[in-house]
């Protein structure tokens, strides 16, 4: 890794702590979601901007949190997420996955866990991946960003749930048979279990 590597991962991880402690002191309940997720949960450094799922109804107290602390923010056309800037450095404030709100059972299952020299809740590393297939489409399906990171977390996850929850989707049928094929997964995956979510 570059040393600008070094530097972008380390103002990310102090501005994960930063908002982090801004929406645990504003009572925010909030879970750690994408690449700092995977991070927390043992994958490469991969971290670009913060991502952190809450519900819907706390956006407002989490937005006043954050601007408190000095970062700007903003709502985009989307309707399925928030953002706020710590000098440049961008948090996702993400209250809808693929159209499905984000719910306390879902915050709930989040796991303790250390990210930047602090516990925070980390998404449960099956709602993770199941994070990450529910919204790939035709515009937005990069197997390869999201391949280091699932090999890492993979004992991890639940794949009979996530076949489940994503039966739906080709692209999501698609990258599980890619993880068999290439040996990630050691035999196809028979979805088991409660196909809603979250």
């Amino acid at each position: 890794m570059s040393s600008h590597s070094h530097e972008v991962t380390d103002a990310i991880l102090d501005t994960l702590k930063r908002a982090s402690s801004g929406l645990k002191d504003a009572g925010v309940k909030y879970a750690l979601a994408g690449g700092c997720a995977a991070y927390a949960r043992g994958a490469a450094p991969s971290l670009h901007d913060v991502d952190f799922v809450v519900t819907e109804h706390d956006i407002p107290a989490a937005l006043e949190a954050l601007r408190e602390m000095g970062f700007t923010t903003a709502k985009p056309p989307e309707d399925w997420l928030v953002k706020a800037f710590d000098d440049g450095r961008l948090v996702d404030l993400i209250f809808k996955v693929s159209d499905q709100p984000v719910t306390d059972e879902l915050l709930d299952r989040a796991e303790p866990m250390k990210a930047s020299a602090m516990i925070v809740p980390v998404l449960e590393a099956t709602d993770l991946v199941v994070s990450w297939l529910l919204p790939m489409s035709e515009h937005a399906c990069d197997y390869g960003a999201l391949l280091p990171q699932v090999r890492a977390l993979r004992e991890q996850v639940d794949w009979p749930r996530v076949a489940a929850v994503t039966a739906h989707s080709p692209y999501a049928a698609t990258f599980l048979t890619l993880l068999e094929r290439l040996g990630v997964l050691n035999a196809p995956v028979q979805p088991a279990g409660d196909p809603t979510w979250p």
